[in-house]
């Protein structure tokens, strides 16, 4: 079977957004559970100010005290150069680095020009590179804007190579506020694979706001892509990004692409029991469909 990796972001991006912070104890809990399915990397934290971003307080506490699971690469968020070096010396395994296809949102974000975040981008990326971590370049709201409208895909694609002539081995292209379709998914993987070719990982993070991700992830599997975020039980959002919700749930993902012949080396299973567990901390039953249903054909085996 071709091999989908998988990107669980729900202690991140999933957790970013609730009203509810959860503790760096809760946190490091959710991450050990995570890390015993089979998921082979995890977006742990954030290194952003927590006046900023209450929810990703204490990053450090949280990376120091985790299980760290054989063959689980464990990844934080940095937006500036402080951020980066603050994800170095707590010993991440990746750095994620996030630029934001538009002005105006990117504006909103992250509090500058998409030039002056590129820039910051030129100077932690030496940092990182010469710590033997890997880089991974972002680029946020590259499908659709909440303020501009339609982006522009030369400005994402000029974008994927500045994030890779500056030492990025990895692109993610986020569809920050779940406005894409498969038409657009594969038109855009196609289109970044022409121009800049196929010796580094491409991968998406989708958003389920529409009700079109995971239309969106099927089409970017049968398109080639090589990874997949997403987020346990389907919670998170983007707080920057006005009616943002709705990550797509690892759980249903995993099982979509389990039965459409993909091998994402995750065990369904215990990330429903995952999904079960972080559940009880909402006062609402989370977005993720799997839980409910189960798997099929298990589910079948006892009708």
């Amino acid at each position: 079977m071709t091999k989908i990796e998988i990107c669980e972001v729900g202690p991140r991006d999933g957790l970013q957004s609730e009203p509810r912070i959860w503790s760096a104890n809760e946190r490091i809990e959710l991450i050990n559970l995570l890390s015993e399915t089979g998921v082979s990397r995890i977006e742990a934290v954030s290194f952003v100010h927590p006046k900023r971003v209450p929810q990703m307080a204490e990053a450090e506490t949280v990376m120091a005290r985790i299980n760290r699971e054989e063959g689980v690469t464990y990844a934080g968020l940095a937006l500036n150069a402080r951020g980066a070096d603050r994800a170095i010396a707590a010993s991440v395994d990746e750095v994620r680095y996030v630029v934001v296809a538009s002005e105006t949102f990117n504006q909103k974000n992250q509090g500058a020009s998409v030039n002056d975040t590129m820039s910051g981008y030129d100077e932690i990326a030496g940092k990182v590179n010469n710590a033997g971590l890997k880089l991974t370049g972002v680029i946020g709201a590259a499908f659709g804007c909440p303020f501009e409208g339609d982006v522009d895909p030369e400005q994402v694609s000029s974008l994927v190579k500045r994030l890779m002539d500056g030492g990025a081995t990895e692109i993610v292209l986020a569809d920050t506020i779940g406005a894409a379709v498969p038409t657009q998914i594969t038109d855009m993987l196609n289109r970044v694979r022409d121009v800049h070719g196929d010796d580094f990982g491409l991968g998406l993070h989708l958003h389920n706001t529409r009700n079109t991700g995971f239309a969106n992830a099927a089409a970017a599997a049968q398109a080639g892509v090589d990874f997949l975020d997403a987020s346990v039980g389907g919670i998170g959002g983007c707080p920057f990004a006005p009616r943002a919700t709705g990550n797509i749930a690892t759980e249903d993902l995993c099982y979509m692409l389990r039965n459409m012949g993909f091998d994402t080396g995750v065990d369904a299973a215990k990330l429903i029991g995952v999904s079960e567990w972080t559940e009880t901390y909402f006062e609402a039953p989370l977005p993720g469909q799997i839980m409910k249903a189960g798997l099929f054909p298990e589910a079948a085996a006892g009708a």
